[in-house]
């Protein structure tokens, strides 16, 4: 362990042959009747800290220290939605007592977040097709019902057979701005509302909307780092089992990101062919590498970077819920893994696939957050669970 933290710390010349995070077994038990073990680092401990959901998405710190977790329900653009808030924590146990419905029927929603204009703590939900906002206040179980609605996203032709492919919005603060990840309406196509396949930027209340990065195909995770705005974005399908490569990118202000003109593989930015014509009328340049390229149909979703941690080597760090393919027996993602320099990272729990079929898949990581020093919270939204990890003394 201690030899994997010295590499860490080298420059990326002399780390590159570093060797992987070194894991232990764990063994998990779900209610539902689910057996199977995790791989987790050396040191520490994981429990199942709720269970019983339906598609846990995206965590958010409340104002006063609890937790908040979205809830699309299923698969299916439905408006069954919810947001659960957690609370009850048992030390003893690592795991919540108590999980209750703080909004409900909510449209596909992926994720809330929080901000203060300096009177008043309001709670931002983004769900498909609107974003709204509505007064917080410390210590309630149930979310206000006194919502505005201060954006609206296109939310017709949801289902895959439409071509209406990502049903997920994603929310981010950042220094008065509110930024928001709008996904593409298809696979691979010039799309005909600029909104779609990129990052907007508002005010809070929803006015002056802009576009502040596009190309972006589904950039579901989103997080400020200082002042660098980092997100996770997927590359299309239908290209073989190992192009594109999906992505982990700093965003810079202003920037075109390729989709769906080009895309990248092998440290190499390539034009889509199927796109080629597209792409000489819309007079693009090639877009930026990424920091890190994941293989093919990983499929990152919830990242977070490490602070504060007691292992120096860890801060400054990502961590990236990498979702995992649809088509199983690619056997790709399905794991946390920890981002350990540009183009290097490594699996830090893993175990959630162990086949190829989808009963031999016991879970699909789509948020992970880190709530202390040296633990963290990670939401699985295929068998409804919320799992803690943290570094035991």
């Amino acid at each position: 362990m201690i030899k994997w933290l010295f590499l860490l710390l080298l420059p990326a010349t002399a780390a590159q042959a570093q060797p992987p995070l070194v894991l232990q077994p764990a063994a998990i038990s779900l209610q539902n009747g689910l057996r199977f073990t995790l791989q987790i680092p050396a040191g520490y401990r994981i429990s199942v800290a709720a269970q019983g959901l339906k598609r846990p998405r995206f965590f958010a710190k409340t104002p006063d220290g609890r937790l908040l977790l979205t809830d699309m329900y299923d698969r299916s653009d439905n408006k069954k939605g919810r947001v659960w808030l957690l609370h009850g924590w048992n030390q003893a146990q690592k795991k919540f007592d108590s999980v209750s419905a703080f909004l409900s029927n909510l449209h596909n929603p992926n994720q809330v977040a929080f901000y203060n204009n300096g009177a008043q703590w309001y709670l931002y939900t983004a769900e498909t097709g609107q974003l709204t906002m509505r007064p917080y206040t410390n210590g309630s179980l149930q979310g206000s019902n006194q919502s505005k609605t201060i954006a609206q996203f296109p939310n017709y032709g949801l289902s895959y057979k439409y071509g209406g492919w990502h049903l997920t919005r994603s929310l981010a603060f950042h220094q008065n701005k509110l930024y928001v990840s709008i996904g593409s309406s298809c696979n691979a196509c010039v799309e005909k509302e600029a909104i779609r396949a990129s990052v907007v930027e508002m005010n809070p209340d929803g006015s002056r909307a802009t576009t502040f990065a596009s190309g972006l195909r589904n950039a579901v995770g989103m997080c400020w780092v200082g002042n660098r705005l980092w997100v996770t974005n997927m590359g299309r399908d239908l290209l073989g089992p190992d192009k594109p490569q999906d992505q982990l990118l700093e965003i810079v202000p202003g920037t075109h990101y390729g989709w769906p003109f080009y895309y990248q593989y092998r440290q190499k930015i390539e034009l889509d062919k199927t796109m080629k014509d597209s792409a000489r009328t819309e007079g693009l340049k090639p877009p930026p590498l990424a920091f890190a390229a994941f293989a093919a149909h990983t499929a990152p979703l919830g990242l977070t970077s490490i602070s504060n941690s007691s292992q120096p080597a860890l801060n400054n760090k990502f961590l990236v819920a990498l979702h995992g393919s649809t088509s199983v027996w690619r056997q790709r993602g399905n794991q946390v893994v920890l981002v350990t320099g540009p183009n290097k990272y490594t699996p830090f729990v893993t175990g959630f696939l162990q086949g190829k079929t989808e009963r031999e898949r016991y879970g699909r990581p789509c948020d992970v957050m880190q709530w202390a020093p040296d633990a963290y919270f990670i939401s699985d939204d295929k068998n409804g669970v919320v799992y803690y990890l943290w570094k035991a003394d």
